[in-house]
């Protein structure tokens, strides 16, 4: 009986743990909802994007993830797997909501929060684009055309032989140096990657003595994997409907290299020398944790890439105490952010950086 009731108990605890990662998706639907519903609830995704901010703000518990006391996940692997895949469908049915409003005549102030919603929570597509993005097989491929409904298929490559290779070094663009503000490391980090699979597609295309321009070129496939976007809203609104993706997309891809800022931004290694916990700022807040699905523990996920998000664990790195909506806030006044970190940068470079990153950092 005793074995019954602690294993009814451990059933309950694993659900939980693993429902709580079931906000951003039940969010999207909400989002969803309101812009097929019109009017004031277009509106919908900007409102939950405030709301987003205030919990973040004021739930400031630090949490450790889906791992128990003994180091074992809770994670449902099967559960969370399926969840990830159905995004897609989730995401494309975004995209045709608004689409269907635009050539139903949708106009004015109710456009307006009916494509701001719909970017704001297209954009959540990066946290189940990058989480796919380091698998293999059927998910890469499905990681792919996620991130290609915000024109970015080329992250997928960019973020696994880039990202996770040049972390916090001169050759990563999605590391943003200390000082550069959200706003131009968004324009440097998006074409920076977008230019290191082309430049990889170069030299791979011609080791294999393929042409450049060819369908087997990864990047030239990954823009033309946008094209059923284009042709869907050219179709539901001509120039209006290419207008309002291009501004979906333009939001998308702001919150994805806005991620990026937040989880490395001031940080240094020197090129040589090998990734440790230390170059990522880690991110465990409640309600950061479970919206992002853990994607806040960097330290952990540079370490062991292919590592999925309920096996990620607390290992120590340095953490801003603060969650990825509030940092977000900060980081849209670059003097308020910067005043934010400076002091979490200097704690960095007396505790942390080597006697050669503190050279590097001084610089």
């Amino acid at each position: 009986m005793k074995l019954q009731v602690k294993s009814r108990e451990n059933t309950m605890r694993k659900l939980l743990v693993n429902i709580r990662y079931f906000i951003a998706p039940l969010l999207i639907l909400v989002t969803l909802a309101g812009v097929l519903a019109g009017g004031v609830w277009a509106w919908t995704g900007v409102g939950l994007l405030g709301v987003g901010i205030i919990l973040d703000t004021l739930i400031n518990v630090q949490t450790r993830g889906a791992i128990d006391e003994n180091g074992e996940t809770l994670g449902i692997p099967w559960l969370q797997n399926t969840v990830m895949y159905m995004m897609l469908p989730v995401f494309v049915a975004l995209q045709i909501a608004l689409a269907y409003q635009i050539y139903n005549g949708m106009a004015g102030s109710e456009l307006l929060g009916a494509v701001l919603s719909t970017g704001i929570f297209a954009g959540i597509g990066i946290i189940y684009g990058h989480e796919l993005s380091h698998t293999k097989g059927v998910a890469f491929v499905i990681s792919r055309w996620m991130m290609a409904l915000s024109g970015s298929a080329h992250f997928c490559y960019a973020h696994v032989y880039n990202h996770h290779l040049e972390l916090a070094s001169e050759d990563d663009p999605a590391t943003a140096p200390r000082g550069r503000d959200i706003y131009s490391h968004y324009v440097k980090s998006h074409l920076g990657q977008s230019k290191f699979l082309f430049e990889m597609e170069k030299q791979r295309l011609k080791r294999l003595q393929k042409p450049f321009i060819s369908f087997g070129n990864r990047w030239i496939r990954g823009y033309m994997m946008s094209v059923p976007s284009l042709a869907l809203f050219f179709y539901a609104g001509g120039w209006l409907g290419v207008a309002c993706l291009a501004l979906v997309w333009v939001i998308s891809n702001f919150e994805l290299e806005a991620l990026n800022y937040l989880e490395h931004y001031g940080l240094v290694r020197v090129k040589s020398e090998p990734i440790d916990y230390r170059h990522s700022w880690d991110n465990s807040t409640l309600f950061t944790s479970w919206f992002f699905i853990e994607i806040g523990r960097q330290a952990d996920h540079h370490d062991r890439g292919e590592t999925h998000f309920w096996e990620l664990d607390e290992v120590g790195a340095p953490n801003t105490g603060v969650g990825y909506f509030t940092l977000f806030a900060l980081a849209l006044i670059p003097p308020v952010f910067n005043a934010f970190m400076k002091k979490h940068l200097d704690n960095w470079d007396e505790n942390f950086a080597t006697e050669a990153e503190k050279e590097i950092a001084a610089k």
